[in-house]
């Protein structure tokens, strides 16, 4: 990185029964002296865990940090549907602190640290573009290096919840519009049978003179009717979701009755 350079601090800490103990920290050291800015972070967050830190921050854990995510990830989509760049930049910072903070509490407890997320989103990536730092041939397009991606996805171990059907386990918190989507490029992908589950013809020519702003218009009204009905929308739309994957898994199995 330019302007910085290597450089190794050792620590000395007191632990809560008196005992001083050394910690080794390899970082970068800044153009003028000072650490890294991420290092800096680091180091910031370590300071409020620590015995005599903030009382907020002691008192957190991944569960409790979790809506505070979803809060600032809000946030930072907002700044970026309003192209408002001098905030985004403020928002992307309140999102790194909160990984930065997983990072710390794994850290105190012997799981993971900051570097180790680094490390291996990193290798993902270098793994994942293989036409880019390895030597496979050069890919013409974006849909070519999607298409890759999944092929190398496909053969790597997979963390998480095992897969027990046709569909990929989706996070539960997504939002149930996101949940729809999902499902629709799984059945797109995977080519599965969806004719007599999905309308496709309707599909169609709702999507023929469809735009962004009538598209955000309907989901309004859509919204407002559901309210003015007393239907929730959210639970609504997953339960379709639910039905769509539920009755096209029943197709295949009904075509194919010894698939796994």
């Amino acid at each position: 990185m330019q302007g910085c350079t290597e450089h190794t601090e050792v620590r000395e800490d007191k632990a809560e029964n008196g005992r001083i103990y050394f910690r080794v920290f390899h970082g970068l050291r800044g153009q003028f002296g000072g650490m890294s800015a991420i290092e800096d972070l680091r180091r910031t967050m370590a300071r409020l865990r620590a015995p005599d830190g903030c009382p907020w921050d002691q008192a957190q854990t991944h569960q409790t940090l979790a809506r505070c995510l979803i809060d600032e990830v809000s946030e930072l989509l907002d700044t970026i549907d309003r192209q408002d760049l001098p905030h985004m930049r403020e928002e992307l910072g309140d999102v790194l602190i909160q990984i930065v903070f997983h990072a710390q509490l794994a850290e105190e407890r012997g799981d993971f640290n900051f570097d180790d997320v680094a490390r291996e989103i990193n290798e993902k990536l270098i793994r994942r573009h293989p036409h880019v730092f390895g030597d496979h041939g050069k890919l013409g397009t974006a849909d070519e290096v999607i298409t890759k991606w999944e092929q190398i996805k496909a053969q790597e171990k997979k963390n998480g919840p095992a897969q027990s059907g046709l569909f990929k386990p989706m996070p539960p918190r997504l939002p149930a519009l996101m949940f729809a989507e999902a499902v629709v490029k799984q059945i797109e992908k995977k080519a599965l049978p969806a004719g007599d589950v999905l309308h496709g013809d309707r599909i169609a020519r709702l999507a023929n003179d469809l735009t962004e702003e009538t598209a955000g218009r309907r989901l309004f009204e859509l919204a407002a009717a559901c309210r003015l009905g007393g239907i929730d929308p959210e639970s609504a739309l997953r339960k379709e979701c639910d039905r769509v994957m539920r009755e096209v898994e029943a197709q295949v199995a009904a075509v194919a009755p010894n698939r796994p």
